[in-house]
């Protein structure tokens, strides 16, 4: 990189901390526990709006990992999620009316947070539908890779998003709170990826599965990227680009190696496809907060209106880490 192209990434990445900055007015605070937060500890960030039904398996989910503190940014949530989230004893939670799409989709009170509460921790910013995979999770939790992580002198570490999808119409069977997903969403597309490089900021972008091929199939291109690095031993003068697809200084999205061989990596089972979907999808169209007009969800509400079903003849049943790495999804690269 040219000493010119890396000057203007450093004055976007001011930016994008400015930006942070200034939006931090736009953040009430409701229940503040960060005070309870130890040095050693390890937090999840999450943007979140009326997603009341998949909270508690969430928190579930992320503390039998070994998460410490989850720090919310509640949009204006009208399902009660708000109350509940100030009731949990390890969360703590901030609200906002504001536009969703004004702050970078949310990325700006999350770069803000982080860099109030993040700094010198391995960090999780993750969405309430994502759940995080990585090598050995079912032996070790994850403080062993972020001890790992840190011994190796790894700032970062990717996790491409897979779309999890029930056999059959996705409104078919109802979520319940508390429920794991996967017992409904347990299948994926185990091939149709294709991949680039943005040589702007060095990352991979990742596109394809179910939304490629059911939402987008005319215009590929124009699909969901998959690529995201949500891991992130975070430091204050760090900052998220694009959601969690790419971040500054450049050197953290190198997640890969380019020099042959593979680096570890995880993944996000992505349960969007639920029984709530077709719900959401039309209140999104109808806020218009989301990317590009929200052309994605215009996409999803018109799809799931003609074919409620991602299922098809080449779909995988998820089994476990090992399987997504035998399939290449994964890699638990030169962690033994």
């Amino acid at each position: 990189m040219g000493a010119w192209q890396s000057y203007r990434l450093r004055l976007q990445r001011r930016r994008w901390r400015l930006r942070a900055f200034r939006k931090r007015r736009e953040l009430k605070p409701v229940a503040n526990r960060t005070d309870a937060i130890r040095a050693s500890d390890l937090l999840v960030f999450c943007t979140q709006r009326n997603e009341g039904v998949r909270l508690p398996y969430f928190l579930k989910y992320y503390r039998d990992m070994g998460v410490n503190h989850f720090l919310f940014v509640d949009n204006d949530s009208t399902d009660g999620s708000l109350d509940y989230l100030a009731r949990q004893p390890d969360v703590s939670v901030w609200s906002t009316r504001a536009s969703y799409k004004r702050a970078r989709f949310g990325m700006d009170w999350i770069n803000w947070l982080l860099r109030q509460h993040g700094h010198g921790h391995w960090t999780l910013t993750v969405d309430p539908d994502e759940f995080f995979l990585y090598p050995f999770c079912d032996t070790r939790p994850l403080r062993a890779l972020t001890d790992w992580l840190d011994a190796s002198s790894i700032k970062s570490f990717s996790a491409m998003l897979l779309d999890m999808y029930p056999k059959g119409r996705i409104d078919a069977q109802p979520y319940e709170a508390g429920q794991d997903p996967l017992q409904i969403a347990s299948w994926f597309d185990a091939g149709n990826y294709t991949t680039r490089r943005n040589r702007r900021f060095g990352n991979l972008w990742i596109q394809g599965g179910p939304r490629a091929r059911m939402f987008f199939a005319d215009q590929p291109e124009r699909a969901p990227a998959l690529n995201k690095i949500p891991l992130v031993k975070w430091d204050r003068r760090y900052a998220f680009v694009s959601s969690t697809h790419m971040l500054l200084p450049r050197g953290l999205n190198l997640v890969y190696d380019e020099w042959g061989g593979e680096k570890a990596s995880g993944l996000l089972l992505h349960t969007k496809f639920l029984d709530t979907f077709g719900t959401k999808a039309e209140e999104e169209l109808q806020r218009r907060q989301h990317y590009a007009g929200s052309k994605e969800y215009l996409a999803y509400a018109e799809g799931i209106r003609e074919n409620p079903d991602l299922w098809c003849r080449f779909s995988e049943t998820y089994i476990n880490w090992r399987q997504l790495e035998i399939l290449g999804l994964m890699s638990k690269g030169n962690w033994a």
